[in-house]
């Protein structure tokens, strides 16, 4: 069971009390995402654009760093985590992404400075002391490609930071998981002892690879298709699937799953996770959404257990506690 940032649930993403209420809640790993700021400093948000994440809007010293950019073939305005040292990243407070649909964990806004990667991994590590059980972190990548662009080294900022947190040789449960594999056998290369997982989305190719090859790039799903499981097996641990991907929805939103997508990847000796299990309508297939607002928990149970028929090796959840007494039960 992974707790997917922290337990966003519950409390603004990746802030230092989500992360503690998900070991609290019994998880057997949490996910920070990490990306860099202006002077290489490993920062701890899901995205680098971090308008909606922080109240970086509200601070009249950073508002002439409002911009544009292209982040992986996307075009975004906003403020972004490159265009500022940690320290000026410091002074920002966490916020929920999804205020709207978490009205509780938006109660918690500006009260949690903003992570390192760093900070996380002491965290986890002293958790593991306090709960009398060891905990992992499954540290993601994000746009490694981009940020390459602008002169920073992801894979070698990362393994130079699990090095120096004592993280890198096994001390503690690591997976290193991105949507682009060429970081993952980067950092490989760096020799980090982690387990390397490949995320995969329900659609579209990875940037690294539509960078380099163009349209002959594999997509996505023909990754995770037998013949690309096939080229998988040996190069990475395993995959990350998006849970349409097991849950095969068909065009009514009616749930036809689990696909064999799990049994393909676990015939090749490939670990899969599966991401991300929420129990609000918003998150749901349209058939399991109850007519309550978009917040309101539908028939999530539904869902999960066609997840968990699936048999995937690790499961992203928001509200850890739902999770935990769920997938273990």
């Amino acid at each position: 069971m992974i707790g997917h940032r922290g337990a966003p649930g519950y409390r603004p993403e990746h802030s230092r009390s989500s992360y503690a209420l998900a070991l609290q809640m019994g998880v057997d790993a949490v996910e920070p995402d990490v990306v860099v700021s202006r002077d290489g400093v490993l920062v701890v948000r899901h995205e680098n654009e971090i308008s909606g994440t922080t109240d970086v809007s509200t601070r009249p010293e950073f508002a002439d760093r409002h911009t544009t950019k292209v982040i992986d073939g996307v075009s975004l305005t906003g403020w972004f985590t490159e265009d500022f040292t940690w320290d000026e990243l410091a002074t920002l407070k966490c916020r929920e992404r999804l205020p709207d649909l978490r009205p509780s964990s938006a109660t918690f806004d500006d009260e949690q400075p903003v992570l390192r990667l760093r900070d996380v991994l002491d965290l986890v590590a002293e958790g593991s002391l306090e709960h009398g059980r060891r905990i992992g972190v499954v540290l993601e990548i994000k746009h490694a490609t981009y940020f390459a662009s602008l002169g920073f080294d992801m894979a070698d900022l990362v393994a130079t930071e699990l090095r120096e947190a004592g993280w890198a040789r096994g001390e503690h449960p690591l997976t290193v998981e991105s949507f682009e594999s060429t970081v993952l056998r980067e950092v490989r290369e760096h020799g980090i002892r982690s387990s390397f997982i490949y995320l995969l989305e329900a659609s579209g190719r990875p940037f690294d690879l539509f960078s380099a090859h163009g349209k002959a790039a594999l997509t996505y799903p023909q990754t995770a298709a037998p013949a690309g499981l096939d080229a998988l097996a040996g190069t990475v641990d395993g995959i990350s699937v998006d849970k349409r991907m097991i849950l095969a929805p068909d065009k009514l939103g009616r749930l036809t799953g689990p696909s064999p997508v799990v049994a393909d990847a676990h015939a090749r000796g490939l670990k899969v996770f599966t991401w991300t299990c929420r129990p609000e309508n918003r998150f749901l297939a349209r058939s399991l959404r109850t007519k309550g607002d978009p917040g309101e928990f539908g028939d999530y149970e539904v869902e999960w257990q066609m997840i968990r028929d699936g048999a995937p090796d690790g499961i992203f959840v928001d509200h850890a506690d739902l999770g935990v007494a769920f997938f273990r039960r």
